[in-house]
């Protein structure tokens, strides 16, 4: 009975020291965050994405590479999420993030410890100890286990772990994201690889017809239709278009080079690269509710949102240093002097009972402190404003150019049809003695400045397809 007497004027008491405590405590009134997040559907977008060939299509697959059709880009980008160091690199972010969350949740369980110790002690005549011990030379050891538990009643510890979770599924979705810029990198590098090589098949085209040239020049000229002035000036073109064609290979090779880092591979990997097979993917799709999908799918845009709850958390977690930290502690052992003493009964040592904390005067360090977490609030959600922002502006570009190329495509149709018919009556009269050398050549440029003109166009579609696909979120969620 009176054991439990003592028990209840210890809470007591302890309940009291709290209600005291709370009564001085600093305040946090007049603190708050100013930055609100911005909706998406509030941002006019509408009209600038309804120029998309589908309304209601499907968001692109999360194997969206593989509409292009050709097995070697499936297998370079494969190799790329898989052994890249830059995603080993983001993949160890997650891990980290996921372990400092796993300590953070730890902290809001009990913690217990034990601790030994033995120590041979000489005991001087003239100290503090009696004359039993005075003079001798004994062993003293003692054996502890403590127990502490911080009850977190105004839930600092929770809202810390909360925090820390939601700093794991961030960088989770940073980790997403990676793989999504890593492989619209490489389809990228692989898009500008068959533009070098549809450059080249100009090129290598160009140079036979001006070898033909050549040789047509150098007919009439036995026969004494053209003197030698027509011949060389045939001849003077072929240097121009050699180094070209020199050029458009040193580009390409470097491009394989450039894919192979990509993969995390050295330069002689991109050499086992072969000519791009890539077939156009449908044009763009774009579903009817791209703000709100756009916010919910895109990666890079749900961590920068996560990070907002993240700073929320820290934000009362802040606020909750305000208030009285209370402190279950507990300890029971053995302690002796004399190491046949420590096992038996009298050894015996025990305790328990709370800690309650409570700054009443920091000189302003917790307000500061709040002020703080208030201010990487308003800075995340900013980040996240702006990046929404951002997000719609790239969709709306890219839908922009799939416009324009469709408009350019049928202007480009025209204009090689009608050069390649010029350059084919030009040659006709020069060939027949109607015509000179200067007009084959004006018209040969023609046609060859048209093809180009295609394959430019060929590659900005193809590239404005894959920057789509990233403006869309890569499939992500889907």
């Amino acid at each position: 009975m009176k054991a439990a007497s003592v028990v209840i004027w210890l809470e007591l008491m302890a309940i009291a020291a709290v209600a005291i405590l709370v009564t001085g405590c600093a305040s946090s009134g007049g603190i708050a965050p100013q930055a609100k997040l911005a909706d998406g559907n509030a941002l006019q977008a509408k009209q600038s994405l309804s120029s998309a060939a589908v309304t209601d299509a499907a968001w692109p697959r999360l194997d969206w590479w593989k509409s292009y059709g050709d097995p070697q880009l499936d297998g370079l980008v494969a190799e790329a999420l898989e052994g890249s160091p830059s995603m080993r690199l983001v993949e160890a972010r997650v891990r980290k993030a996921l372990a400092q969350a796993d300590v953070a949740q730890a902290n809001r369980s009990p913690q217990v410890d034990g601790s030994g110790s033995a120590t041979w002690q000489r005991y001087p005549e003239h100290g503090l100890y009696p004359p039993s011990l005075a003079g001798t030379t004994k062993a003293s050891a003692d054996l502890t286990a403590r127990l502490s538990w911080d009850l977190d009643f105004f839930g600092r510890n929770r809202a810390i772990a909360e925090a820390a979770l939601d700093e794991a599924r961030a960088s989770a979705l940073d980790r997403d994201f990676a793989r999504l810029f890593l492989s619209t990198s490489v389809v990228r590098a692989y898009v500008e690889l068959e533009h070098l090589y549809a450059q080249l098949d100009v090129a290598r085209a160009q140079l036979a017809q001006r070898e033909k040239l050549v040789q047509l020049t150098s007919d009439r000229k036995a026969a004494g239709l053209d003197s030698l002035v027509e011949v060389r000036q045939a001849e003077a073109g072929l240097p121009e278009v050699r180094e070209r064609i020199l050029q458009l290979q040193e580009s390409a090779t470097t491009t394989r080079y450039r894919i192979a880092a990509l993969l995390g591979q050295g330069p002689d990997r991109g050499l086992a690269i072969q000519r791009p097979q890539l077939h156009p993917a449908a044009g763009a799709i774009l579903p009817t509710t791209v703000p709100a999908d756009l916010v919910a799918r895109r990666p890079d845009v749900q961590g920068l949102r996560v990070r907002v709850e993240a700073a929320d958390r820290s934000i009362a977690a802040a606020k909750a240093e305000f208030y009285p930290n209370v402190n279950l502690t507990a300890f029971v052992g053995l302690s002796a002097i004399g190491l046949p003493q420590l096992l038996q009964a009298g050894s015996l040592a025990a305790g328990v009972g709370p800690a309650v904390h409570l700054p009443i005067f920091d000189a302003g360090r917790l307000r500061a402190n709040l002020k703080g977490k208030d201010a990487d609030y308003d800075m995340a959600v900013e980040a996240y404003n702006q990046q929404l922002s951002v997000a719609l502006r790239e969709v709306a570009d890219q839908l922009a150019a799939f416009q324009s190329i469709g408009a350019q495509r049928g202007e480009l149709d025209t204009g090689l049809r009608v050069a390649t018919d010029a350059y084919n009556l030009a040659l006709l009269r020069y060939r027949e003695g109607l015509g000179n050398y200067l007009q084959v050549l004006y018209a040969e440029s023609q046609v060859l400045n048209q093809r180009t003109l295609q394959a430019d166009l060929a590659a900005r579609e193809l590239t404005a397809s894959v920057d789509l696909t990233r403006a869309l979120g890569g499939g992500y969620g889907s």
